[in-house]
């Protein structure tokens, strides 16, 4: 386990031998922990790229998260959306022949913030919800994810 201060708060990464399982918000007093598993190191290394608006680029990692035959179908998914880039959850919905609202919810379910860009998955008249909420702090995390990859990373 490891963890690392962000503009979003606390993160938390976990991975397990066969590549990174987790990466999740704890809680704001968590403390700071440094790894020393090297895909944990290089996964700390890009995040803090990320946010200094130097890459993006997280498609590489060896990733091991928990989820169902059809998250995992998502997850691919969402990974193919540009950084600075979104798409509909009805357009999703429509490329993998399922509902917009089984696309949120495999959204919900992403282990992988950041790493799987769940946030880059928009509702037809906005933003949307994201973490499974509609109001509160994970939607303006999303936005606030949205303005900085508009800035960085827009081609």
């Amino acid at each position: 386990m490891a963890s690392m201060p962000t503009p979003l708060g606390m993160l938390g990464l976990r991975s397990n031998p066969d590549g990174l399982c987790e990466v999740g918000l704890l809680a704001d007093d968590a403390p700071t922990c440094r790894p020393t598993d090297p895909l944990l190191l290089e996964t700390m290394r890009r995040v803090e790229a990320y946010f200094a608006g130097a890459t993006a680029d997280f498609s590489d990692l060896p990733l091991a998260p928990e989820g169902t035959a059809f998250q995992h179908r998502v997850w691919a998914a969402l990974r193919a959306i540009a950084p600075g880039h979104t798409r509909r959850y009805g357009e999703l919905a429509a490329e993998l022949g399922t509902a917009p609202r089984a696309i949120g919810g495999a959204c919900r379910a992403n282990p992988l913030l950041l790493v799987v860009p769940c946030h880059r998955v928009v509702a037809s008249g906005g933003d949307g919800g994201f973490m499974g909420a509609a109001h509160g702090p994970w939607p303006q995390r999303k936005q606030q994810l949205l303005a900085h990859e508009q800035k960085h990373f827009r081609a």
